[in-house]
């Protein structure tokens, strides 16, 4: 499932960690101190790896598509 602006902006801090997945290893990252993250998860020669894309609202959904496309 793909996720909208309205669910990332009501994306509120837990206790601990969580993530909200977008889809292809795609996803949003929301940390107990509040901040938001986009990561990729990927595997490369068996072994998983993640790349930061950046922090939410300076990387919007917007962005994060064209990203993805391009990547």
């Amino acid at each position: 499932m793909k996720l909208t602006d309205a669910q990332i902006k009501n994306a509120k801090p837990r206790d601990k960690q969580y993530k909200l997945t977008d889809g292809q290893g795609m996803y949003f990252l929301v940390r107990p101190n509040g901040s938001k993250l986009w990561r990729l998860e990927y595997k490369l020669n068996n072994k998983r790896n993640t790349h930061a894309i950046g922090m939410y609202p300076a990387v919007k959904l917007k962005k994060k598509i064209i990203f993805f496309v391009f990547y």
